[in-house]
């Protein structure tokens, strides 16, 4: 019970579940949005780990607070550590991804992408000679595709975003000045908590007057990447992988026993599920400076979250 597997509340409206966050759409105008402790990796779900949900609605509420005065964003209130009641936008179809370093693993990374030997990226240039994970001159804007069916998130370009319609060049102008300077404010706080901001992914909507709006979360372990300051350089220069919130335990320990795109997913020990949990109670510490309370065994999340969101139901 102290885990919160699923979030369907039958007296709440619109219900939408996602790969992690359950949604309720209400008449108003408002969107109820709870995150659940699901751990989804390999397009489906591996696990539940205790307190996840909570930290990522906290972590992000913390960047919210601390960016509220460089874009609007979608928050409304927080009835609960798992919930947070939002503004219902209209998502953009381009993800825009912001990176400091030549770092990353999937296939529509600039790191990825480089080591195949390509130097003209999503409408940037780049010279010839980087090593990986090497900062940037400069922070970068790598847009994607937004797959909203399914599919596979694709590269783009300036151009491309405003050729084929996705967005006005006067949305691409606005939504790449407010991620640039998300991202710097999230470089500069997260420097003086000795990390790094890497990279990170935010979603734009607009309202329905069109004003452009920050939705979903924002520079949460689950969407960026840190890493730890003081170790770097050293391990830069030695050729090493940066050292970082490793939270992905459970994805590694499944991909070493199972094709798990295919197979059944063997049971997870309790242990690496507990040892996930503390790496997401430990980055929210690191990223805030502030403590989550572990949810005790006793406690049926669900049942609070249903008593906490009351007021919501129909």
């Amino acid at each position: 019970m102290h885990v919160l597997a699923e979030a369907f509340i039958a007296e709440l409206p619109n219900y939408y579940r996602g790969k992690v966050r359950d949604n309720y759409d209400l008449p108003d105008g408002r969107r109820i949005i709870i995150s659940s402790d699901r751990l989804s990796a390999f397009d489906r779900n591996l696990a539940v780990i205790p307190d996840k949900g909570q930290v990522l609605t906290q972590t992000a509420r913390y960047w919210f607070e601390k960016t509220a005065d460089i874009c609007p964003n979608h928050v409304l209130s927080y009835p609960d550590p798992n919930v947070v009641i939002g503004k219902r936008l209209d998502i953009l179809p381009v993800e825009i991804v912001v990176r400091g370093y030549l770092a990353g693993t999937t296939g529509t990374s600039l790191l990825t992408l480089y080591k195949k030997g390509r130097r003209d990226i999503y409408g940037l240039s780049l010279p010839d000679g980087l090593r990986d994970n090497q900062v940037l001159p400069q922070a970068v804007i790598t847009p994607t595709s937004k797959a909203f069916d399914g599919g596979h998130d694709e590269p783009l370009s300036e151009t491309e975003i405003i050729e084929a319609g996705l967005l006005t060049k006067e949305q691409w102008q606005t939504v790449s000045a407010y991620a640039l300077a998300l991202f710097a404010r999230g470089q500069a706080l997260a420097a003086e908590r000795g990390l790094i901001l890497v990279d990170t992914k935010y979603e734009f909507g607009v309202d329905k007057l069109g004003t452009i709006i920050l939705a979903d979360e924002i520079h949460t372990p689950d969407s960026s990447r840190y890493w730890i300051a003081d170790t770097y350089q050293a391990r830069f220069e030695a050729g090493e992988r940066p050292e970082s919130f490793d939270k992905d335990f459970v994805r590694a320990w499944v991909a070493e026993r199972c094709d798990p795109y295919q197979d059944e997913i063997p049971a997870i020990p309790d242990e690496l599920v507990e040892a996930t949990a503390e790496v997401y109670r430990k980055a929210y510490q690191s990223i805030t400076g502030q403590t989550i309370t572990p949810v005790s065994a006793d406690t049926d999340v669900l049942a609070r979250v249903r008593a906490n969101l009351a007021p919501y139901f129909s």
